[in-house]
């Protein structure tokens, strides 16, 4: 979770500069895509800073009555920073350029905004690359491509900064578009429709976060092919004849509750059975470090065999 808070950092200090030098130059130019464009960058930090927030709430301690920690406080604050995006990035944005459609007032030296959009794009694009490359750090599984792997992160800190990003990259070539066509064709209702197609971009990106912290929130496991792979570690066990198929959760980016059902060998005594307990806890968090707090309940053959089916 340390090595999150860099792309955090790198996010917030490349979105203040950012919405510093678009409200100036919306305020010359009255360009509605680059007043826009400081309204996502503005919203952008305010996020960055309720993510450091989310960071430092889930690191808090367990107590009596959050046994298991507070680890899905990052999940809470990453709902709160799409509901954010879509609201006052995505809202405002839209509204702002259907104004602007609706009342057209001409560019006012569009060179500024082009200057702006350039070194804009210089500070997004590298906060993008420390996001991308933390991201691909600490992906789930190291074999899988970028796109097979987005999806299916866990840590809101990266996967947010590098959507953001992502989103602030695209609604620069799009206000870029929409001022050069309103300054070149003296179309300034094209600088409006640039406007609305952020706003449109950036509620696009804050349903697909909401979607994400919504499966987190609400308890979602690990995927069906690794439950399928504890399974077969299970069975290797010495002494482990079924079991019934993982429940799990994350209770954090990095911590995982698993608990496992399986059927001892009847001819087992107590001793074997603690013995192979221990082995398979053990083999289980080797494999999966994340996997911290693992509950295996052992059953006669006859009733994991139950549960299996």
């Amino acid at each position: 979770m340390a090595e999150s808070r860099i792309a955090v950092y790198g996010a917030i200090a490349a979105n203040i500069a950012i919405a510093i030098m678009k409200f100036v130059v919306a305020a010359i130019t009255g360009s509605s895509a680059m007043l826009s464009e400081g309204i996502h960058s503005l919203v952008d930090t305010g996020n960055g800073v309720l993510l450091l927030v989310g960071i430092r709430l889930s690191q808090r301690k367990p107590t009596a009555e959050h046994p298991f920690g507070h680890g899905k406080e990052i999940y809470f604050w990453s709902l709160i920073v799409a509901v954010l995006i879509f609201g006052l990035g995505g809202g405002v944005s839209a509204y702002e350029g259907i104004l602007h459609i609706l009342n057209p007032k001409p560019l006012r030296d569009a060179f500024w905004s082009y200057i702006v959009l350039l070194g804009a794009a210089l500070f997004e694009g590298a906060s993008f690359v420390v996001a991308l490359r933390q991201f691909m750090r600490d992906r789930i599984d190291p074999s899988l491509s970028f796109w097979k792997s987005l999806p299916i992160a866990k840590d809101p800190t990266t996967y947010t900064v590098l959507a953001e990003d992502g989103a602030a990259l695209a609604g620069l070539a799009a206000a870029a578009i929409g001022i050069f066509a309103s300054d070149q064709l003296g179309m300034p209702v094209l600088d409006g429709a640039a406007s609305v197609f952020i706003g449109v971009l950036l509620a696009a990106v804050a349903v697909l976060l909401m979607r994400q912290a919504r499966g987190l929130l609400i308890g979602e496991g690990i995927r069906p092919e690794t439950a399928e792979k504890i399974r077969e570690l299970a069975l290797a066990t010495t002494g482990i004849k079924t079991v019934a198929r993982p429940l799990s959760m994350y209770i954090g980016p990095d911590e995982i509750l698993l608990t496992l059902d399986v059927g001892f060998d009847p001819a087992f005594s107590a001793d074997d059975v603690a013995k192979a307990v221990r082995q398979l806890e053990n083999t289980i968090r080797e494999r999966y470090p994340k996997m911290k707090r693992i509950y295996i309940e052992g059953r006669s053959t006859a009733e994991a065999a139950q549960l299996t089916s």
